[in-house]
Order: structure tokens, then sequence, then C-alpha cells
């Protein structure tokens, strides 16, 4: 099956450009762990938190970075994908458009440091966070929907082998 992820790295640094592979990786798994079975289109910025912070405002109204945003093009429902995706496929690729995320890369390296880990490895949790968001799932409370969204982030985190430390 193929995808097309389409990346923009403004972070023009030699590690930015290496990520682009770890956010591949956790893009194509996290869509196969849905199961996800038609070609999809994802739209990938990374940035910084001026950038970010930019986007959020013009967005969502909330005048500060965060470290992911995610702009789901079509209302899903959390792990329970739709029985035919015919009405979601772009007529001209013939992909499913599923929409948006834009990563601070300067957000992903403080909160590796915070929590201990690598900035790859919190790059990969914040790219399947977002892929999570794009395929219908949501935190709105700390509920069932924030506990259903967590357990499949960190089985598809592990299924990669980028458990926590």
């Amino acid at each position: 099956m193929k995808h097309n992820i389409v990346m923009t790295c403004e972070a023009k640094t030699p590690e930015a450009l290496l990520l682009k592979r770890q956010i591949r990786k956790c893009i194509l798994a996290a869509l196969d762990e849905e199961g996800v079975d038609v070609p999809c289109e994802i739209n990938v910025l990374v940035t910084d938190d001026a950038s970010i912070r930019a986007i959020n405002k013009a967005y969502r109204n909330i005048d500060k970075a965060t470290d992911v945003l995610s702009f789901p093009m079509f209302e899903l429902t959390p792990g329970k994908l739709p029985e035919s995706w015919e009405e979601y496929k772009d007529p001209e690729t013939g992909r499913v458009p599923l929409g948006d995320m834009a990563i601070s890369l300067e957000r992903a390296k403080q909160q590796a440091q915070e929590f201990g880990h690598s900035t790859r490895r919190e790059v990969g949790y914040l790219t399947i966070h977002s892929m999570l968001h794009l395929l219908g799932y949501d935190h709105v409370d700390e509920g069932p929907m924030k506990r259903q969204m967590r357990a499949r982030e960190e089985a598809i985190l592990a299924e990669i082998e980028l458990p926590r430390k």
C-alpha cells in the first residue's frame, strides 16, 4: 500500500532531517496497528515553538506554543474504521487525506529532557499521538476516551520498540 507522507521540515538541523525517517516509521506503524487498509495522505510540518504558536493562535485561538497539533480531515470513530473508505477518497489520487500535523522539534527536545528519554522517542510519541487524533481518538477529559487513546499509543510504541524507559 502506497501512503503519501508529505513532510516539510522548517528546522534544518541534521537531527531534524534524521527524525524524518522516525516520523515516517511511526505514521506507518499507527496506520498498520489501527488496521487502515487504504492508501492515505498525511501532511507533516516539523517546526519550532514560534511557528507552532502562530498556528495554534490562528486555528485554535490559543496564543501559546505546544508540542503537537493535529488537524483531522474527517470525524472518525476511535477504534472503529469506516466499512468503506470510498466517500473519503480523493478522486484524483485514490488516497484518503487523513489530515495534517505540526510538531515542534524545539518542544519535543525540551520534553525529552524532562521525561528522561531521547528526542527520537519523544518525536515518535508525538507522531503516534497525532496520528491517533487523525483517526478519531481524543482526550478531552480524564475519562475513558483518554485511557483508550493512551492504551493505543503505548501499544503502537511497544510494537516499534519505543517504550517508555
